[in-house]
């Protein structure tokens, strides 16, 4: 049995054409098959000839569970599937590797072998790679060649500077297949929420206590990040807000780094005059020290029996600002509470918060749904082992107006995240 035929997935899949040119790092090319049929998709493959030389047609096919074109004029191939019914055959085409060569040809309609040619005649939407020399792709030429493509919609993702197999470092080091294969699935997303500017909170604060120690909570961002890619798949404009995070940022989304509760307050509203969905799954600090020490605290100081007594002041509480309407100093302060202005409509605001409880949790998020003017609260149980902070998994209850709850069972949190963005739909939907 193949690889691709043990995958199952309960999306319908997509067809997804990748074309791998003549670098080293076609050999990340079964890696990248990998992930793409992980995703559901359906995944053949064509090679120019130097990449042969890198990755051998028998282990994509293996990976893949479809036979590999590699010559334009392979009658055996051509009487299976010919390359201009491949071409029309691909609803994404990935080329990865993409070396300065085959760039250039797409940039200028060059069709000289079977890679090339599928991409001259494809009409699909076309994800590159790039992947060479840190020289060659800092040249005028590839530079100009690069503007070109994307002037023209070709979508590009990398490169990624670092330590080059040619022994230079610089970019042109090829995105790592999971990059490229959520970028891919991003690009094949149905585009639900396409026109609508979603706002996502995520990870934990840190609140200074001197210059080295700091107040935080055990927040790792993993359920805002997955919102938040949830959301660009979708096709909305993502703006993801986090505290300290080690989590790479997912494809399609921007992403804006703060620190402290404050700073996050600050740059929520920065953004609030666009948004029409705003997710607040940050852990914020509810306090910070009155007085954080300009020096650091030394214990010596304090005696041999000495504690440390710290003033604590509330922070703002930034969920019921949006869910208000308010707006910080300098910010737009139309709409009325909980609208907003797009494209010259006003909107309403859909505000969705968490309420991240350790006992009363549904009785604590009906209270914050309340006082806070959500359309939706998400509450979880964080003294659960498998579904708090900095695991993979999340159990939730969606608590709604009017008194209904809707417990989730334990899911991923990347399938929490999308049953959240559905309930995100249906009231946008309704209103």
């Amino acid at each position: 049995m193949s690889e691709a035929s043990s995958t199952a997935t309960s999306k319908p899949a997509r067809r997804v054409l990748l074309a791998v040119s003549g670098g080293i790092a076609a050999y990340k090319a079964p890696e990248l098959v990998r992930a793409l049929v992980r995703q559901g998709q359906t995944v053949r493959c064509a090679l120019t000839r130097n990449a042969a030389r890198f990755v051998t047609p028998l282990v994509l096919q293996t990976v893949s569970g479809h036979a590999v074109r590699t010559d334009l004029f392979d009658a055996e191939q051509e009487g299976e599937i010919d390359h201009i019914a491949l071409a029309d055959w691909a609803e994404l085409v990935v080329v990865a590797p993409a070396t300065a060569d085959l760039l250039a040809k797409l940039a200028h309609g060059i069709a000289d072998e079977l890679v090339s040619t599928l991409l001259l005649a494809t009409r699909a939407p076309v994800l590159v790679a790039p992947a060479m020399n840190v020289h060659m792709w800092d040249h005028p030429a590839t530079r100009d060649n690069v503007a070109l493509l994307r002037a023209r919609g070709v979508r590009f993702v990398g490169p990624e500077a670092g330590f080059l197999a040619c022994g230079w470092e610089g970019e042109g080091r090829m995105a790592e297949p999971a990059t490229i294969a959520a970028e891919a699935e991003r690009l094949l997303g149905a585009p639900t929420l396409a026109g609508e500017v979603v706002v996502v909170t995520a990870g934990g604060t840190r609140e200074p206590l001197d210059p080295v120690r700091v107040l935080a909570n055990r927040s790792s961002g993993k359920m805002g990040f997955e919102v938040a890619a949830e959301a660009a798949r979708r096709g909305a404009e993502v703006v993801l807000i986090s505290g300290p995070s080690s989590l790479a940022t997912p494809a399609g989304v921007r992403r804006v780094g703060i620190e402290t509760a404050l700073q996050m307050r600050d740059a929520v509203h920065a953004e609030l005059a666009r948004c029409s969905v705003f997710v607040a799954a940050a852990a914020v600090s509810d306090f910070r020290p009155a007085m954080p020490a300009k020096q650091k605290i030394k214990k010596e100081a304090l005696g041999d029996d000495g504690g440390l007594v710290v003033e604590l002041v509330r922070n703002p509480d930034i969920l019921a600002e949006v869910g208000a309407g308010d707006r910080a100093a300098g910010a737009r302060s139309e709409p009325k509470a909980g609208e907003v202005q797009q494209d010259g409509r006003t909107r309403r605001l859909i505000v969705v918060g968490f309420a991240a409880e350790s006992e009363d949790v549904l009785a604590a998020a009906r209270r914050k749904l309340e006082r806070k003017r959500c359309d939706l609260i998400v509450a979880n149980d964080v003294s659960r082992s498998d579904a708090g902070f900095d695991v993979d998994t999340n159990a939730v209850t969606l608590v709604w107006p009017g008194g209904r709850d809707e417990a989730l069972p334990l899911l991923p949190k990347r399938a929490v995240a999308a049953q959240i963005l559905d309930r995100v739909e249906q009231i946008r939907g309704a209103r």
